[in-house]
């Protein structure tokens, strides 16, 4: 009601500016037809109410011109009803058009008629395009059908992948929805396309799919793509609608104008005005939800003159999907670190894409993010996924001065009271560049901690990083009278297992086994660190003050997959698991859980209540 009020506010305001001839009833006229006729009835709830209300009123409209009064007619009704279809014009010559009859035309002039209308061509890579300017109903259908078989559906049928192209579609008939959706259905179970709703009769008419047609489907399998723009509008819409979310086929281009499936252009009295207002409007079965005003946002925004080349490149990379996910699934099963897990893996996600769930994959993203994503379901590993290859930096021969600079840089030191050292560096080094640079390592960072009492060792930022240099770093926190074999490493390509045991020579002094050490660790604590921590824990040499760890895994090693730029990452290693869990998948839980940000004042507590307690 208030909207409706509104609306005719709105129009008997602009009818009080300066007198002229017209009906008093012409606002009357028109809001009569569009509660008659409007498609969305809902939208001028109280329309009758208001009426009636505004009846008494006497004013006649008095813009006078007739076309500054139409436009400003048109923009209050839409801007109250928020439909920009609606519009008011005003034509003294205008013609009802009547339905044409269909004419006799001769078969040779039909056939001309369709080669200018209806653009075919098969592209590279065997993909169909037809590019359709109107959408013929049932009628035009059966009197052209053997035509548009010779000399457009034949041609087309045997490609691998078509391209429709409704970048130039403005018109069409509502009968020829099934027949354009029905070519890419199955004939079996039929199904319910779209429901047409007629305001004027009240009734609602549902489309379904054919279960006979000229020639034979293109059939469900084969990628159907549909270009859009900003001017296709009506039918072609439908269509496009439908097939979206049938999940038939995907939309590149442009959002689309917004239409409607009938316009009437209906007389305002007896006035020269004319009022075009959407009689009927299309109610998708799947979604609820129309199309129209809003128009069909497409899967794929791109502008509308590369929408094309788009559509051709999604083609070409979904005839590729299955070879690369097959590639994927083939390295995990021969290089994952944890065999059984691979197979299962690797047999689960063939039969992911078996079942169509990649057929709308569009981008090299969406490809890399879904199968990451189907990864991670499969394999409960958050390492295995798909990565970019980034090349290794160039070799540096950088000054003593500036190995000094850059190790002030990447390790923080203090001592604490009581003599307590603190040490915090956030990546492991590959252990020929640490080798390298260890005497330097050792004067302006591990000497200044060396003879403290306890070691407090920050790891809480610390991501990982090659574990070749452990053996080294954990070698420093027990004596030299023996070897100590820290971790047994299964390594998948080779099928082997490997000892990690402490070394025998280290640059500089070792902290030794007696002396406190407290780790300090996040849920952001992962990789090399996270097998430091699980050694240190695991043989009882230090407590572990924080968070979880992470649960991330040793070093991946990248695959590419197929003749691609997609990589993946896959774990090829992992501890031994024979006396029990590994951290890998799992994190490693703290001796004494806190919240990480509280971590080094719980270590300072209880290394200074400790040492209170000894004097």
């Amino acid at each position: 009601m208030a909207r409706a009020v509104v609306l005719l506010a709105s129009l008997l305001i602009f009818s009080n500016v300066a007198r002229c001839a017209f009906s008093p009833t012409f606002i009357m006229d028109m809001a009569k037809i569009l509660i008659d006729n409007y498609c969305s009835p809902e939208r001028l709830a109280g329309m009758e109410e208001a009426i009636e209300a505004a009846s008494s009123n006497t004013e006649i409209l008095s813009i006078p011109d007739p076309a500054t009064l139409s436009s400003v007619l048109t923009d209050g009704v839409k801007n109250t009803i928020g439909d920009s279809r609606v519009q008011i014009t005003y034509e003294p010559d205008h013609i009802p058009a009547a339905p044409p009859a269909m004419p006799d035309i001769p078969p040779e002039h039909l056939a001309a008629v369709i080669k200018s209308t209806v653009g075919v061509e098969v592209l590279d890579g065997n993909i169909a395009y037809l590019k359709i300017q109107h959408i013929i109903g049932e009628e035009m259908a059966q009197k052209v059908g053997p035509l548009l078989l010779e000399y457009i559906w034949d041609k087309v049928l045997p490609t691998s992948a078509m391209i429709l192209d409704f970048r130039y579609s403005v018109s069409g008939e509502l009968s020829g929805i099934p027949y354009i959706v029905s070519y890419f259905t199955d004939s079996e179970p039929l199904i319910h396309i779209d429901s047409v709703y007629d305001r004027p009769s009240d009734t609602t008419t549902e489309l379904w799919s054919m279960p006979t047609l000229l020639g034979k489907r293109y059939g469900t399998s084969k990628p159907l793509i549909i270009l859009t723009s900003k001017n296709t509008i009506g039918i072609a819409e439908d269509v496009a609608y439908c097939l979206k979310n049938l999940k038939r086929a995907t939309i590149v281009g442009e959002n689309t104008a917004g239409g409607t499936v009938k316009t009437d252009k209906i007389k305002v009295g007896d006035t020269d005005f004319y009022l075009s207002v959407p009689v009927a409007k299309s109610i998708n079965p799947i979604t609820g939800k129309s199309w129209e005003i809003n128009g069909v946002a497409p899967d794929v925004e791109v502008a509308a003159e590369d929408a094309l080349d788009t559509a051709i490149a999604i083609i070409k990379l979904r005839a590729e999907i299955p070879g690369l996910v097959q590639a994927a699934a083939t390295l995990i099963d021969d290089n994952y670190a944890f065999p059984s897990v691979g197979a299962v893996v690797a047999e689960k996600l063939e039969a992911v894409v078996a079942s169509g769930e990649y057929n709308f994959v569009s981008t090299k993203e969406e490809l890399e993010a879904k199968l990451s994503a189907d990864l991670l379901k499969l394999s409960g590993d958050k390492c295995l996924k798909t990565t970019s290859n980034i090349p290794a930096l160039p070799p540096m021969n950088p000054t003593p001065e500036m190995f000094i600079e850059l190790i002030k840089v990447s390790f923080h030191t203090d001592v604490f009271e009581n003599n307590i050292g603190y040490l915090r560096f956030d990546m492991f080094g590959d252990f020929e560049h640490v080798a390298a640079i260890a005497q330097v390592i050792v004067e302006h960072v591990w000497n200044k901690v060396v003879d403290t009492d306890a070691l407090i060792l920050d790891l809480r930022n610390n991501v990982g990083g090659p574990t070749t240099s452990i053996a080294g770093f954990c070698s420093y926190f027990f004596d030299d009278d023996k070897q100590i074999v820290l971790d047994n490493l299964y390594d998948r390509p080779s099928n082997t297992t490997r000892g990690v045991l402490t070394l025998t020579k280290l640059t500089g002094r070792r902290y030794g086994s007696k002396k406190s050490l407290l780790i300090l660790t996040s849920g952001a604590t992962a990789g090399a660190a996270e097998e430091f921590v699980f050694i240190m824990k695991r043989l009882g040499r230090a407590m572990i003050i924080g968070e979880t760890t992470s649960g991330g895994c040793h070093p991946p090693e990248n695959f590419r997959l197929g003749e691609s730029d997609t990589f993946l990452s896959i774990p090829i290693s992992h501890s031994d698991t024979s006396h029990g869990p590994s951290w890998e998948g799992a994190g490693i839980s703290p001796h004494i859980p806190v919240p990480a940000v509280a971590a080094l004042d719980t270590a300072k507590g209880i290394l200074n209540k400790h040492f209170a307690v000894q004097k």
